[in-house]
């Protein structure tokens, strides 16, 4: 199958290319289900859904704190429910709707009352299961300091070690200089170190027929862009899996920030102290001292203790790798030679996520749903229509190097296109602090 990228605009003006429009497009259902439908019977077969285990892998990063969250933070509830109708009307055998966000998340206020007694009703109606589930091991009120570990069995997972076939290998030293900003580096470096790199993935993708991974088209600050590649991260269920950055600056060996500054080394050590001791009393106090120290060392935008600027080395190689299990990825922890499922990225860009994404976007008036066989098309596509400098963001740049050899179509409101012409829909996005810099 030749890989393609069919892209839907949610206005039909440019006068309509605003926010107060596109926040009115999620609610009208008849035209939003008929765009989603429209996208699906053009591109997939329906023999592909009938009787099969679907798997909708959303967006759900974290519950709502401003009121703009509703439209530029997570996959949007009625577009989720569009593609649920749409599903069921191919009387698929069951679906799955999952996803792992990060550990701080308050699952009871992500989802509304409504979306549950939607999926409850559709499910009745149509004799279909339809199962909605948190894919993490573990959670964490920083504010209660409440540590709730081992929520799942182990065995709900499949351990996969890529050893030294990971993009990580290449970065790999003995160091233990992994990092995830809100965990234990102890356990980070059991499962990646040289010639081992670990990762813990649901065993619901490997139960499913067909997977349709449903993003939220947004600005990263590790990655610089979060759309169908990122989001299948969250079929790992367990961060101590995922390496986000090596601890230090970019003169020490690491990539969590440029150059080299004692404050912020010891700032990051302090952090690493407070992560080991959470659930009890030292974990506020390590953490008050290492947000001290990097206040008082006077970090610039690209100076986040978070990595998240466009030096990060580290995060996008975690990606494709996961990228990789999800594409080849056999249930007994191995990598097949060949494509083991085929994944579809139905990405939800009617409000896109620009500035200090993933977790503090602002909304972005992208206009568009789009829908690929290829993520690595997609995230490319997306980041043209942000005018995003493809070559100089590592994610986009590697992804560029998978579509060498292979031949696709881009299509947009039924009318084939080349990538010069989708200039004529980008529109100017704002990055992430960290980014400012990138392309010079």
């Amino acid at each position: 199958m030749n890989s393609f990228v069919d892209i839907k605009t949610a206005y039909r003006d440019r006068v309509d290319r605003n926010i107060q429009f596109l926040s009115s497009v999620y609610h009208n259902r008849s035209d939003l289900l008929q765009m989603i439908k429209s996208l699906i019977d053009s591109n997939i077969n329906e023999e592909e859904i009938n009787n099969k285990k679907v798997l909708l892998k959303p967006n759900w990063v974290k519950h709502n704190r401003q009121i703009q969250d509703e439209v530029c933070l997570r996959t949007n509830e009625h577009f989720i429910m569009c593609v649920i109708e749409v599903m069921l009307s191919k009387r698929p055998k069951s679906i799955i709707i999952g996803d792992a966000p990060i550990q701080g998340c308050d699952w009871r206020k992500m989802l509304s009352d409504s979306f549950y007694q939607f999926v409850d009703y559709h499910s009745k109606k149509n004799a279909v299961p339809i199962i909605i589930k948190d894919f993490r091991r573990v959670t964490f009120d920083a504010q209660s300091n409440k540590l709730e570990e081992e929520r799942k069995s182990i065995e709900e997972y499949v351990i996969f070690d890529l050893k030294d076939k990971s993009y990580l290998e290449p970065i790999s030293d003995f160091n233990n200089k992994f990092r995830v900003t809100q965990y234990d580096p102890s356990r980070l470096a059991e499962s990646h170190t040289v010639g081992t790199h670990k990762y813990c993935i649901t065993k619901e993708l490997f139960d499913a027929d067909i997977v349709f991974s449903l993003p939220k088209i947004k600005t990263h600050q590790k990655t610089g862009i979060t759309n169908a590649l990122k989001n299948l991260v969250g079929l790992n269920g367990d961060k101590d899996y995922l390496p986000h950055h090596r601890i230090g600056g970019l003169n020490d060996g690491g990539d969590c920030y440029p150059g080299r500054n004692i404050l912020r080394k010891y700032s990051e050590l302090l952090l690493d102290k407070a992560n080991k001791n959470k659930g009890n009393i030292k974990y506020k106090l390590y953490s008050r001292f290492a947000s001290l120290l990097w206040k008082i060392s006077f970090p610039s935008p690209e100076h986040q203790i978070g990595a998240g600027w466009y030096g990060n080395d580290t995060t996008w190689r975690m990606v494709m790798d996961l990228n990789r299990i999800a594409l080849f990825g056999k249930e007994d922890g191995t990598l097949s030679d060949v494509k083991q499922r085929q994944i579809y990225s139905l990405c939800d860009g009617i409000i896109a996520g620009q500035g200090d994404g993933p977790l503090e976007p602002v909304p972005l008036e992208l206009g568009i749903i789009m829908l690929s066989n290829n993520s690595y098309l997609a995230d490319i596509v997306a980041g043209e229509l942000m005018k995003m400098k493809i070559e100089k963001i590592y994610l986009l740049s590697a992804a560029n190097k998978t579509l060498e050899n292979d031949n696709y179509r881009i299509e947009i409101n039924n009318e084939i296109i080349s990538f010069k012409d989708l200039s004529n829909y980008s529109i100017d996005t704002l990055m992430p602090p960290g980014w400012v810099n990138y392309n010079k």
